[in-house]
């Protein structure tokens, strides 16, 4: 036998129900270390609205330097009442994203076992897609302003940003991934080309050029109205859904609730080259904070997905199985929290139990 591999995995519990969660994930995830024979070196950073209301600071450069010499990150929830919308998302979030460059975020949309979805007669085989956005440009970069503000003529821009870079290269990950996932071999990129006509046009060129070097992937198109529709309608359409950062972020909320709601629903924002970030996509949840009544699945979940991009495909697959023997077997009476039949803590025992023995 030789050495166990070690990865260095930066944690960041945030606020509200992030701390609890994460202990859940964590918990989960050094099973699964054991099992497979690898270590986590576990490094904490303490990104949260507390922080910032005692001390004014956010992610700052020093931050980011010690970050990139990290295997992966794993973060909570960030978000507090107390602090006004923006701060954290732009100092926290985007900040880590854009100096990361993490620039795919990936959200996984299945549907597991056992889960109730709101759609009709949809069941686990029909709701199985991947949603790859678009994570550092569009109109989250920032750019934009106010003339006369606070009058009655008054004007507030703000711009939607595309290079052909960063549309590239995000196109190119999700035909790789199409060709991964060997399941309907369609990119599916969402626009509004029809209105949005400069961008649209941007993203259909480079989908074409990029589609010719994957001639056994189909490349397809579609306006994000109708997508919204047809996510509803007909989920089984999908395989893997390209699409810029604003249009991503809505329509992965809705997704999320296709497949049970944001108890289950993870994502990844991911640097194929460097350090990527996993997170719940649900808030930091107040309201729950210190209750152990949230459900810890979408951040264990998240830990799955860490595991496989670091290399741990086995170790990820396993906690997949148990989070499917979990809501299939119907272990949990609900994925809302306080709904659950159980604790916080209890979910997290029950997935590291099977983790142990799956």
């Amino acid at each position: 036998m030789g050495e166990k591999k070690i990865y260095k995995i930066g944690v960041v519990p945030g606020d509200g129900i992030g701390p609890e969660i994460i202990r859940e994930g964590m918990k989960v995830l050094r099973v699964a270390a054991q099992r497979f024979c690898f270590l986590l070196e576990e490094v904490e950073f303490d990104f949260s609205g507390d922080r910032y209301l005692r001390t004014g600071k956010l992610v700052e450069d020093q931050d980011i330097n010690n970050l990139k010499k990290l295997d992966a990150i794993y973060l909570g929830a960030v978000g507090h009442p107390e602090v006004p919308p923006g701060i954290l998302e732009k100092g926290v979030l985007l900040k880590m994203r854009f100096e990361l460059d993490q620039y795919i975020n990936l959200r996984p949309v299945k549907l597991y076992p056992g889960v109730e979805t709101p759609l009709k007669d949809k069941k686990p085989e029909d709701i199985d897609y991947v949603v790859v956005r678009e994570n550092t440009e569009g109109a989250y970069c920032g750019i934009g302003g106010f003339f006369k503000k606070g009058t009655k003529e008054e004007v507030a821009t703000q711009l939607e940003v595309n290079t052909r870079y960063g549309v590239e290269r995000c196109l190119r990950y999700a035909f790789q991934l199409a060709k991964k996932r060997a399941r309907k071999k369609t990119v599916t990129v969402v626009d509004k080309a029809n209105v949005l006509t400069y961008a649209g046009d941007l993203w259909r060129r480079t989908a074409h050029q990029v589609a010719k070097e994957y001639p056994d992937i189909k490349l397809d198109f579609a306006f994000v109205d109708a997508t919204c529709m047809w996510m509803v309608k007909n989920p089984e359409w999908f395989d893997v859904i390209a699409t810029n950062n604003m249009f991503g972020d809505i329509i992965t909320d809705l997704a999320a609730i296709t497949q049970g709601g944001l108890g289950i629903a993870a994502g990844g924002n991911i640097n194929p080259e460097g350090v990527s970030m996993f997170e719940p996509i649900h808030g930091s949840a107040p309201k729950y904070a210190g209750k152990n009544m949230a459900c810890p699945l979408a951040t264990i979940a998240a830990g799955a997905m860490m595991l496989e991009t670091i290399g741990e495909i086995q170790a990820s697959q396993t906690i997949e199985k148990a989070i499917i023997k979990a809501t299939g077997e119907k272990y949990l009476k609900s994925l809302e929290a306080g709904k659950m039949g159980l604790t916080t803590s209890e979910v997290g025992d029950l997935i590291a139990d099977f983790v142990k023995k799956i």
